[in-house]
């Protein structure tokens, strides 16, 4: 069934298999699955390809996935959306992928800034890419997305500058309307002078100054609220 939502957290606890018709779990998932969640055998739970199909199953014996109903379909939302967010110290790139995730964007995107503190070398970026990419699915799992977000490679600023829809996050901007699809968060020094002579939109996302990865949270929830017409548009 086409456009239907995704499943509720009356059906168990949510997992990604690489194919709805025959589903396995991977090894993280399972010891996830079985040794954290400690569901057992005949325990319902749903299964996602992470591209827009899910379905209720059960867990059989030998942690055997069994669906047990028919395939969904969620279309993908639309305009897809993107939070580009400055590379941040500690632990806080990954609080941006897990909230971004779990408020419905579709894609993260990292840059440098001309300010920023934080460098990753090429082996670096690897390691921590595919811990950001690894959060983005456990944050899927946890709020049931059937569309697995794409956490991208750590991109050029210029680049994201060509995008159509960006728009960087700025005190003294304005309000986010439906025409803005990306949002880039700055490094916590603010935007260089450079940078501000190339940015052509800037909106707000409050009155106060905010931390990184805050801005980062508020400029997703803004962004799904607006598309899920949740909130109305900016008054003009």
């Amino acid at each position: 069934m086409s456009g239907a939502r995704g499943p509720s957290g009356r059906n168990g606890p949510h997992v990604f298999v690489d194919d709805l018709e025959t589903p396995t779990l991977s090894d993280a998932d399972e010891h996830h699955v079985v040794r954290v969640l400690r569901l057992r055998t005949d325990d319902v739970l749903t299964i996602s390809d992470g591209r827009g199909r899910w379905r209720p199953a059960r867990l059989a014996a030998g942690h055997v996935i069994e669906p047990t109903g028919d395939i969904t379909v969620v279309a993908r939302p639309e305009p897809p959306l993107t939070i580009g967010f400055a590379l941040v110290k500690g632990d806080r790139p990954e609080l941006v992928v897990q909230k971004a995730t779990e408020l419905g964007v579709d894609r993260v995107v990292p840059f440098v800034a001309d300010r920023s503190v934080v460098r990753w070398d090429d082996k670096r970026a690897e390691h921590h890419l595919e811990r950001l990419r690894r959060v983005g699915r456990e944050a899927s799992m946890q709020s049931r997305r059937c569309w697995l977000p794409e956490v991208c490679e750590l991109t050029p600023l210029a680049r994201l500058l060509e995008q159509p829809g960006v728009a960087a996050a700025d005190r003294e901007g304005d309000p986010v309307d439906r025409s803005t699809t990306t949002i880039l968060i700055g490094p916590e020094g603010g935007w260089s002078d450079h940078e501000r002579s190339r940015l052509r939109a800037r909106v707000a996302l409050g009155s106060h100054v905010l931390r990184a990865e805050t801005a980062a949270m508020a400029a997703a929830t803004l962004l799904t609220a607006l598309r899920a017409d949740l909130i109305g548009p900016a008054a003009n």
